[in-house]
C-alpha cells in the first residue's frame, strides 16, 4: 500500500475517525430508541430514552451538518492531488486513479441527499411538541449509519491506494466520446440537442407542476432533472464554459481558471433538487411545503439561468455554436 498524505488529507481522515466514533455512539442510541420508544409510556426506560434521544439527536445533527459541506473540501483535496499525480489535470484523474474513487463520489452524493433529509425531518420533529417522528428519524439513522460507514471506509481506501508513480488518465481521455466508459456510451447514444431539449422541457414541467400544486409530480420531475442536468452539463453546457467543443470534464470548472463556477452550479442544482424532493418526502405544514417549493424553484432557476448564460454569451461574442 503506497498512499498519499498531506495536511488536508490527514485533517479529513482524522475528522472521519472522530465522526465514526461519535456516529457509532449515535447508532447504538438510535437502535435502542427505534426499538423501545413509546411516547405514551411513563416508565423509567422511556424517561431514559427521552434523555438519550436528545443526546443522539445532537450528535447526529452536528455530524451530518459538518459532513455535507465537507464534500466541497473533499473535491478541493482531489484538485490539489491532481498537481502531483502523473497525467491528472483535475479531480477526474484522481477519482479514476483507483477502483474506489467513482464509488466514493457517487456514495457521497447519495449520502448528502439522505443526510439533509434526516436534518429536515429532525427539524420538523423538533418543531412539534409531541415529536411524532422521533422513532422514525432514529430508525432512519440506524439505516443511514451503514452508507455513512461505507463512505468513510472508501475514503481511507482511496487515499491509501493512490500512487504518485502511476500514470493516470486525464479528464480529456476519461470523458471523450471515444472512451469506453458508461458516460461515453450515453454521450454517443443520445445527441446533445435531444438532451438539452429535455432539460428545458423538464424545467418548464417543474414550474407547471408547482402551479398545479402536484407535489408528487414535482418531486418526480426533480429526480429526473438531476440526471438530465448532469448529463447536459457534461455533454453540452460545460463546453461553453470551457469554450472548447471537446472538453467535457465535470470537474475542471471547479478550478480557479474558471472562477470556481462549478461550486456555484453544483450548489444551485443540489439545493434546488433536494427541496424539490422535500416537497413530497419531508412531512411539513402547508407553510413549510410552500417554502420548499419556492426554494426549489429559486435555485433551479439560478442553475438554468447560469448554464444558459454561458451559451448565450458565447454565441453573441463569436457568432457561432460549438
Amino acid at each position: 500500500m503506497s498512499g498519499i498524505l498531506n495536511p488536508e488529507i490527514i485533517a479529513l481522515l482524522l475528522l472521519d475517525v472522530v465522526f465514526l466514533f461519535f456516529g457509532f455512539i449515535a447508532f447504538i442510541l438510535s437502535l435502542k430508541i427505534a426499538l423501545f420508544w413509546d411516547s405514551n409510556a411513563t416508565t423509567k426506560r422511556q424517561y431514559t430514552l427521552v434523555k438519550q434521544s436528545y443526546l443522539g439527536a445532537v450528535i447526529i445533527k452536528y455530524i451530518l451538518a459538518l459532513k455535507i459541506p465537507l464534500i466541497l473540501f473533499f473535491v478541493f483535496i482531489l484538485d490539489e492531488l491532481s498537481t502531483i499525480l502523473n497525467g491528472a489535470m483535475c479531480a477526474a484523474g484522481v477519482i479514476n486513479a483507483t477502483p474506489y474513487g467513482t464509488y466514493l463520489l457517487v456514495l457521497k452524493i447519495f449520502n448528502i441527499y439522505l443526510f439533509l433529509y434526516w436534518l429536515y425531518l429532525h427539524k420538523v420533529d423538533e418543531a412539534n411538541e409531541l415529536q411524532p417522528y422521533t422513532r422514525i428519524k432514529f430508525a432512519l439513522f440506524s439505516v443511514l449509519f451503514f452508507p455513512f460507514l461505507a463512505e468513510i471506509v472508501l475514503e481511507f481506501a482511496l487515499f491509501s491506494s493512490l500512487d504518485v508513480n502511476t500514470l493516470v488518465d486525464c479528464c480529456g481521455t476519461i470523458y471523450s466520446f471515444a472512451s469506453q466508459s458508461y458516460l461515453s456510451v450515453v454521450m454517443r447514444s443520445f445527441g446533445s440537442s435531444y438532451l438539452v431539449g429535455l432539460f428545458y422541457f423538464l424545467f418548464l414541467a417543474i414550474i407547471m407542476s408547482y402551479v398545479l400544486k402536484k407535489e408528487n409530480l414535482f418531486a418526480l420531475l426533480n429526480l429526473v432533472f438531476i440526471v438530465v442536468s448532469l448529463a447536459t452539463l457534461i455533454m453540452f453546457f460545460g463546453t461553453y464554459i470551457y469554450e472548447m467543443p471537446t472538453h467535457h470534464c465535470p470537474f475542471c470548472f471547479l478550478q480557479k481558471d474558471y472562477n470556481y463556477v462549478g461550486y456555484f452550479l453544483y450548489t444551485f442544482l443540489f439545493l434546488g433538487t433536494f427541496h424539490g424532493l422535500a416537497v413530497a418526502f419531508v412531512p411539513a405544514t402547508k407553510k413549510m411545503q410552500q417554502s420548499y417549493y419556492k426554494t426549489s424553484l429559486l435555485f433551479l432557476s439560478l442553475y438554468v439561468l447560469s448554464v444558459t448564460f454561458y451559451v448565450v454569451r458565447y454565441v453573441l461574442v463569436n457568432g457561432v455554436w460549438l
